[in-house]
This record gives C-alpha cells, structure tokens and sequence, in this order.
C-alpha cells in the first residue's frame, strides 16, 4: 500500500466537519436583560430564575404589610421581623450566609461594611438588628423604597440644607439603643477590592457605644471557591440597572456570602475620627482579602 507524506497540519485536520456551521460561542454576561434571557443556555437556569422571582414577590407582598402594623405597635417587633424579612428572602433567591464571629451585644453599636452590591443590604440585614443609611434617591425607588422605609432606613440627601436634620435622626436612633449600619466607602464597587473609608461617614461614631468592623465576601459560587472572575456576578455598580442584575443572580446556584464580624471597639479609645476611619477601613479591608482568597478567617481588632 503507498503511502503519501503530509505536513502534521495536514495530517491533524478532520477528513469532513461534524457541523456544516461552527459552534459560536457567545458572551455569558451581556449587558441587555432580554439577550440573557434568550441566549443559548440550559432551560433549568431559566426556570429557577423564574420560581425564586415569584417567590421572593410573594414573600415581599406578605411582608410588607405584615411589618407596617408592626411599627406602629410597641416593642421590637418590627426589628425582629425586619431580620427575619431579609433572612428569607436571601434564601429564596438562593443566596446561602455563614456568618464568621458575633455582632456586638447590647445595642447603639456602628457596623461599618464594605459595599459592592445591593445584595450586602439582604445579608447584613439578616445577619444584623440594625437599620441601614442610604441615599435619598433609593427612598422614590418603587417597592425599594417602600421595603427600605419599613426596614426603617434612614435617608440621606446630598444637599447640604438637610445634613443637620438627618445627622439629628441617626444620634437619636444610636441615643435610644438603635444599632446603624453605614458603608462609609460611600458607593459600591466591582467586589475586588475595599475603597478607602471617608471620615466623614463615621461622624455619628461619637454618639455610639461601640463600632465594629464588618467585611462581607461572596465566596461561593455553583458550590465551588468564588475567583476573580466570578466577582462581577454579585457586584451591582455603575450604571448597572437592579433588574437584570437581579434575573442573573436567580438564575445561578450555590451562592454564598459569607459576612466576618469584627471585635467591636469603643470608639472614644481613638484619638479623632480620622484614627477611627483608618483602623476600621484597614480591618474590613484585611478581613475580605482574607474571605477572598478563601483563606481561613478570623475576627480582628482594629488598632
């Protein structure tokens, strides 16, 4: 039998394609919601997205007025349920939470937290008995605005006319025992990284009794280690609009955020505010490169 020498590139390609057309493979976060709903992927992702947004739907419908005739009856009914409202919903969307230390006892505690994503307001506020501070704009946010109302949020505007008046509110709350939660890097960010603190978030330090670094990490991901590139998933920045961002996380599995609670500090053991800033900021931020890396993590002491 003859045979006939061919070059190895001759000999490597395939005698006939098993395809008349090649496989195109395409982005597997495009920026349009419907793109994502019609690309090529399995049906089961869909489905789930689906369900999990019908569920947390109904539970929001059943909360909301649930928690308005909780806050208008005494006691701490309306805090306790605030938690459990945000616990749940976490759990619908299949967003599961391991909380690494304890939150301060007693209460008229600061939590100050890294922010990358709206989702770090469901987490911290089902781990946390605590009421958020947030920008004015989300308050005219439709259903946003009205849940973070019954969650007894605190709006912040950034006119200057009505700093006092909201600055008056948040010592108040921390004057009557309430617990704060701030996100002094004072926007969100890709989740790679924690912004420098600004000094000028912890100016309601003075009125509390204790203030305790909190570092937030979503580290898991389809029930394996969270990378680099998986980070862009959970982050919620720029001009990224909540509802499609929303339809990609319910449409993935095994989501985890795992929220690591700082030794809390008195806050009057720190010579100004700016020493306070610094040695939380450096804190958090150790403490989530640590979660990052998934790297063993421990609670730490600012110093």
């Amino acid at each position: 039998m003859d045979t006939v020498a061919r070059s190895p590139e001759e000999a490597l390609r395939p005698r006939r394609l098993l395809r008349r057309n090649p496989l195109n493979f395409r982005p597997w976060m495009p920026g349009d919601v419907w793109g994502d709903v019609m690309e090529p992927r399995p049906i089961g992702g869909r489905i789930r997205a689906v369900r999990r947004i019908i569920f947390a739907v109904l539970w929001t419908a059943v909360s909301i007025p649930v928690q308005s005739v909780l806050m208008l009856l005494p006691g701490r009914g309306s805090i306790v349920f605030a938690r459990t409202y945000h616990r749940v919903l976490c759990r619908l969307i299949g967003l599961r939470i391991q909380v690494i230390g304890a939150p301060a006892p007693g209460g008229s505690v600061l939590y100050v937290s890294n922010h990358s994503s709206w989702l770090d307001v469901l987490v911290l506020g089902g781990v946390l008995e605590a009421a958020f501070v947030s920008k004015a704009e989300v308050g005219q946010w439709p259903v946003v605005g009205t849940v973070a109302r019954l969650g007894r949020t605190v709006f912040v505007s950034r006119k200057r006319t009505g700093t006092g008046k909201e600055a008056e509110e948040i010592q108040q709350r921390l004057a009557g025992g309430g617990s704060i939660i701030l996100f002094p890097e004072g926007t969100s960010n890709d989740g790679t990284r924690v912004l420098p603190f600004r000094s000028s978030f912890l100016a309601a330090a003075q009125h509390a009794k204790q203030v305790q670094p909190v570092s937030l990490v979503y580290d898991r991901l389809g029930g394996l280690p969270a990378c680099r590139r998986d980070r862009p998933l959970f982050a919620w920045y720029g001009d990224m609009d909540i509802a499609t961002h929303f339809w990609r996380i319910a449409r993935r599995s095994g989501g985890r955020a795992t929220v690591l609670l700082h030794d809390p500090a008195d806050p009057a053991a720190f010579p100004d505010r700016k020493a306070l800033t610094a040695a939380a900021s450096d804190v958090v931020a150790e403490g989530a490169a640590l979660l990052r890396q998934n790297r063993p993590a421990q609670p730490l002491r600012m110093k």
